[in-house]
């Protein structure tokens, strides 16, 4: 009889001791996918190890008066009341915009189920107004994603702006006889706050998640 309940103890005892072991793996998995999904904010090593540089103190933009892709006028306000990520490019560039604007697709769909999505926008500016017309900005940003901003005007207006964002561009000329050219431009990414001033930006190369990381962390220190 002893032996008996001795043994049906025993069972009793490793049966406990097994649910308390998966109650307690079940608590660390938990604690582990918390903290890895969980955005947190990062250290300033941490963001330019990760590509961003985040200004102590944002700042101000010049206003400005350009047009979107449906013709309508793009002004400072409408970079005010949300975050929004600047790509300077081209809709003749042949490499590095679309790269860019797919990657911004990337980062799109990567915050899209967090607290930050409904405030952040995605904006591609000319450097190249002479070709590139609201109708033609519309065409190309459409193929990326039609939530995206595409942002032309007068060259004046467009080239202070860039410069404000410390984008550097120039026109080269690859066919003389034709008059066909390129432009060369920098790869960074601005980060406009929603003051509509000038908070940091991603220097290439460029990384979705890595992006994706370092905003979370800016939003998160900045609420």
């Amino acid at each position: 009889m002893t032996a008996e309940f001795t043994h049906a103890d025993r069972k009793d005892g490793i049966r406990k001791t097994v649910l308390i072991l998966v109650a307690i793996i079940a608590v660390l998995v938990g604690l582990f996918f918390n903290r890895a999904f969980t955005p947190r904010i990062l250290s300033p090593v941490e963001m330019v190890n990760n590509g961003a540089v985040i200004f102590s103190t944002p700042r101000e933009i010049s206003a400005f008066n350009l047009l979107d892709q449906y013709s309508e006028p793009f002004t400072l306000e409408r970079l005010q009341d949300k975050w929004t990520f600047v790509f300077f490019g081209f809709t003749h560039c042949p490499d590095i915009c679309p790269t860019t604007l797919a990657l911004f697709n990337s980062l799109s769909d990567k915050l899209q189920d967090t607290d930050f999505f409904a405030d952040t926008q995605f904006l591609l500016v000319s450097l190249d107004p002479a070709r590139d017309t609201p109708e033609a900005l519309k065409t190309y940003i459409r193929y990326f994603n039609p939530a995206f901003v595409g942002v032309t005007g007068d060259f004046l207006p467009l080239r202070k702006m860039a410069t404000q964002l410390n984008v550097a561009f120039q026109k080269v000329v690859t066919n003389h006889e034709t008059g066909d050219y390129t432009i060369d431009h920098g790869g960074n990414v601005a980060l406009i706050n929603p003051q509509g001033h000038y908070h940091g930006f991603y220097k290439p190369p460029l990384d979705a998640n890595k992006m994706a990381l370092t905003y979370k962390s800016v939003r998160m220190s900045n609420r």
